[in-house]
């Protein structure tokens, strides 16, 4: 994943296997350590980042949920905070790499995917990889073009912002 000057970037379709494991394709992901953390995103859409920028990004968070509890929560931020925690705990597994870039999926992460393995899906057990700037995105084909054709009329106005 990026240092502060390397945004990742690029499309790959890649196969899970009958393990429920893909390989990242190689460049995309450059990592000193195989310790990675796997994120649910959305339905459909799992992304991988270094364990550290993780890590960090969601220190900040708890950090700031830490701070209004201590500062004493209203009735109504309780049940904020308490979905917080929830999702927290459940949508990030910590992962490790194996050799050539293979990632085993788990088990609780496969289902949010929705990819089967091999002839097991519709898909033929492929998924997309893309690099999301900041991150390595896996997407369910049908779920990346959904997505796709929901954003892609809005990119000039995007990249012009961000210009």
């Amino acid at each position: 994943m990026p240092d502060r000057e390397e945004i990742i970037l690029g499309e790959f379709r890649c196969t899970v296997d009958e393990r429920y494991r893909v390989s990242i394709p190689g460049g995309l992901l450059t990592v000193d350590s195989p310790r990675c953390v796997l994120v649910k995103e959305r339905p459909g859409c799992l992304s991988l980042w270094r364990a550290e920028a993780w890590q960090s990004k969601v220190a900040v968070r708890i950090d700031l949920a830490r701070q209004k509890i201590e500062a004493g929560l209203r009735d109504d931020q309780i049940g904020r905070v308490q979905l917080l925690g929830r999702l927290l705990s459940t949508r990030h597994q910590a992962v490790e790499l194996a050799g050539r870039g293979r990632l085993l999926i788990p088990k609780g992460f496969r289902e949010f995917l929705g990819v089967l393995p091999g002839k097991q899906s519709k898909s033929g057990g492929d998924v997309i990889i893309v690099g999301a700037a900041v991150c390595v995105e896996i997407w369910n084909p049908s779920a990346w073009l959904e997505y796709l054709q929901g954003r892609m009329p809005k990119f000039r106005r995007l990249l012009d912002r961000l210009s």
